[in-house]
């Protein structure tokens, strides 16, 4: 192993510690996505359609979730095996800039999905509306005549 200016190593023993402990961690993540994953699935048969939009909202916010967490332990992988802090550093600033890059196109991806969602749900709204009104119309005229 190289020294690092400040004449401090990582041990070995540690980085395989923390190794053990990020993949323990990711394997819990993995199931809880796995469980949240099925219920988002199950939940999708029993919805109707302003229901169906809120649940693609849910899943893209989970995809969400999902990448950036895996970003996060890529980024733990990654630290445990740096040799020195000048490498600390550098892998963290490469993440920090990487998932400010991706919260921004995350964040763009969402607000276009939330404005079409609404617009969908404010047309579906118009048309029950203007099918009522045709309804109301329709039943004054026949009452009219009547």
């Amino acid at each position: 192993m190289s020294k690092s200016p400040l004449g401090y190593e990582i041990p070995v023993e540690m980085r395989d510690m923390a190794e053990k402990s990020v993949e323990q961690a990711k394997t819990a993540f993995d199931g809880f996505i796995g469980a949240a994953s099925k219920a988002v699935a199950a939940a999708d048969t029993q919805t109707s359609t302003a229901q169906h939009q809120s649940l693609d909202l849910a899943k893209r916010a989970m995809s969400y979730a999902e990448q950036n967490v895996a970003a996060a332990f890529d980024l733990a992988q990654r630290l445990v095996h740096a040799k020195d802090v000048q490498e600390v550093v550098h892998i963290q600033t490469e993440f920090v800039k990487s998932q400010v890059s991706s919260l921004q196109s995350q964040m763009t991806e969402f607000g276009s999905t939330v404005q079409a969602s609404a617009r969908k749900t404010a047309e579906s709204v118009q048309a029950t509306v203007e099918g009522a009104a045709a309804e109301i119309r329709k039943a004054a005229t026949t009452t009219k005549r009547k």
